[in-house]
């Protein structure tokens, strides 16, 4: 039994030292599309921990479970487990974190499933604001113009993608402007940033007491808007990115000594008129495999005893 502890206990260390390592490094802001690697990472870490024990202790409390994952190795390998003295707590530990997937799979389906709500509302709010034309077919990059008041720019994602504009973003900024808010929308369609903040919202909302979901929550907020930040920045300049982000939340509150949520916008226009620069890119390829290395650790530690005996 002592080997699914150990993976507990290295899914509880992680969990708790992560939040409080990750925050405060200074290069995330200069490689969000890192930062988003390492988070992902992480976690991955975490609940594969939580996985391979539930897998060892139902493997040590049911013979049925026992031969399916031992099903094709060697009988010393399976006598290097000692599966036979997990005891009576392996069926319990099991039972709980098969619990727990059940519920991280509920969450997730959950917050999926309210997401497509909300676009499908969106969508028949658009289509009467919008309607379209006798003759014309669905187009996976069509363009939305809404009459608004308000200056505003988002992705609809679904079946028939969307990008939409509002009448007031175009009265608002100039065509490089546009062009590069659509940048920003398109570089969170093109990286799938909607499942990154679907998985991190269900893991949050589905085990709150953890701080790395909590923290993976936030960050994944964060670092999204900054990578498609420098994904329309690259085509377009950071000036203009900066700008367009000016004139389209200026009348929202968000600048000035007391800034209104959003407050991260006013951050995100600082950080791009005064950018850092990149870390090298010996350093970026480094920081990358390193966090490759955190999900193996948990496989490592699993197949000890196995390579003990195949070694």
């Amino acid at each position: 039994m002592m080997l699914p502890l150990a993976l507990l206990v290295l899914a509880g260390l992680t969990a708790a030292i992560a939040p409080r390592l990750l925050p405060g490094t200074a290069w995330a802001d200069r490689e969000p599309v890192l930062a988003l690697w390492v988070w992902q990472c992480v976690v991955a870490a975490v609940l594969l921990c939580c996985g391979l024990a539930m897998a060892l202790s139902a493997a040590g409390a049911w013979e049925a479970v026992r031969g399916h994952v031992f099903a094709s190795a060697p009988r010393g390998v399976v006598e290097a487990y000692a599966l036979q003295g997990y005891g009576p707590w392996a069926g319990t530990v099991a039972g709980v974190l098969a619990c727990g997937g059940a519920w991280t799979a509920a969450m997730l389906a959950r917050e999926v499933w309210a997401a497509r709500a909300r676009h499908r509302q969106r969508r028949a709010e658009m289509l009467v604001r919008s309607p379209r034309l006798p003759g014309e077919t669905p187009a996976e990059d069509r363009l939305v113009v809404l009459e608004g008041e308000r200056p505003d720019a988002w992705w609809l994602p679904g079946p028939e993608p969307r990008l939409v504009v509002t009448t007031g973003a175009l009265r608002r900024l100039d065509r490089r402007q546009l062009d590069a808010v659509l940048a920003h929308e398109q570089g969170h369609a093109r990286a799938r940033h909607d499942w990154l903040l679907h998985c991190s919202s269900a893991l949050a909302n589905g085990f709150p007491q953890v701080p790395v979901f909590a923290a993976f929550r936030d960050q994944m907020h964060r670092l999204v808007e900054l990578a498609a930040d420098d994904t329309a920045s690259r085509r377009f300049g950071r000036l203009t990115i900066a700008l367009a982000l000016v004139e389209l939340n200026e009348d929202r509150g968000v600048f000035g000594p007391c800034p209104t949520p959003p407050a991260q916008v006013s951050q995100r226009v600082d950080r791009l008129l005064s950018p850092a620069p990149r870390l090298s890119p010996a350093h970026r390829l480094r920081l990358t495999a390193a966090a490759a290395l955190v999900p193996v650790v948990p496989l490592l530690l699993a197949f000890v005893p196995a390579l003990r005996v195949l070694g």
